[in-house]
C-alpha cells in the first residue's frame, strides 16, 4: 500500500519555485532518504505532506487521501527546529501527546527515555540542546503513525547522538508505516535507508532503492550523491 504519493506537485513562493513537477510514490514498510543540499526543497515537501502548506499545482496524498484533518492524524512530523514548550517537563509532554494523539504509545516513550536516563520531572528549558532533540525524536517516534516525516533529525548533533537517533528510528517505526528522512548528511543515514530520493533545485533527479544505486553506479549512495551535486 502506498503511504505518500506526489503527482505533478509544485510549490511557488511568489516568483520562486521551491518544488517543480514532483512525482513519486512511497510504499509502506520503507525508510526513505529525501536527500539534497540546503535550499533544494526538502523542507517544503515535508511541510506539504504534513499539511502545513498547500500545493500551488499538482497533488499530494497520504494513504490515498488528500491532506485533511484525517490524514494529519496519520502523520508524525519532526520539524527541523525545537517545537515543544520549554516550560513543560516530560511527564507533562506525554500527557499533552496523549490528549492530542490517540496513537501515542506512552509505554514506548517511557522505555526510550529510560534507556537514556532522561528524568521526566525536569523542564525542557533546563536540558541541553542534544537532550532536547532526543526528547523531540522520542515523542515523534512514540506514535503509531502511518507516515513519519523527519526533517534533518541528525543535523547539529554529535556522532553518538546520531547513532542513537538512527537506532531509535529503526527500532520504533511500525512495519506498515513509512519513514521519510530529510538530510544532506548522507553517509550518516545511508546504512538505514531502503530508498533514496535526490532533490535538486526543487526537482526529483533520482528515486531508486539504495541497492539499485550501488549496483548501477558502483558507488555508495553518499559517493554518488557527491557526484550528482558536485559544484
Amino acid at each position: 500500500m502506498e503511504t505518500l504519493a506526489c503527482k505533478g506537485l509544485s510549490k511557488l513562493y511568489g516568483s520562486k519555485r521551491a518544488l517543480n513537477d514532483v512525482t513519486f510514490t512511497l510504499e509502506e514498510g520503507k525508510i526513505v532518504g529525501l536527500l539534497g543540499p540546503n535550499g533544494s526543497g526538502k523542507t517544503t515537501l515535508i511541510k506539504l505532506a504534513s499539511r502545513l502548506l498547500v500545493p500551488s499545482t499538482g497533488e499530494i496524498t497520504i494513504c490515498g487521501e488528500k491532506p485533511s484533518p484525517e490524514t494529519k492524524a496519520m502523520v508524525s512530523y519532526l520539524p527541523d527546529r525545537n517545537f515543544l514548550p520549554e516550560w513543560m517537563n516530560i511527564t507533562e509532554l506525554m500527557n499533552m501527546y496523549e490528549d492530542f494523539f490517540v496513537d501515542f504509545d506512552r509505554a514506548r516513550a517511557i522505555a526510550m527515555l529510560a534507556s537514556l536516563s532522561i528524568l521526566t520531572d525536569i523542564p525542557l528549558k533546563k536540558m541541553s540542546k542534544g537532550t532536547k532533540e532526543k526528547v523531540q525524536l522520542i515523542m515523534t517516534m512514540s506514535r503509531h503513525a502511518k507516515l513519519y516525516l523527519l526533517d534533518e533529525p541528525i543535523a547539529g548533533v554529535d556522532p553518538a547522538a546520531r547513532d542513537f537517533i538512527l537506532k531509535t528510528i529503526i527500532s520504533n517505526y511500525d512495519e506498515s508505516a513509512t519513514v521519510l528522512i530529510s538530510t544532506h548528511l548522507i553517509a550518516d543515514v545511508e546504512s538505514v535507508l531502503d530508498e533514496a530520493i535526490f532533490l535538486k533545485e526543487g526537482n526529483v533527479v533520482l528515486h531508486q532503492s539504495v541497492d539499485e544505486i550501488r549496483e548501477n553506479t558502483g558507488k555508495s549512495v553518499d559517493d554518488y550523491f557527491r557526484e550528482v551535486f558536485r559544484c
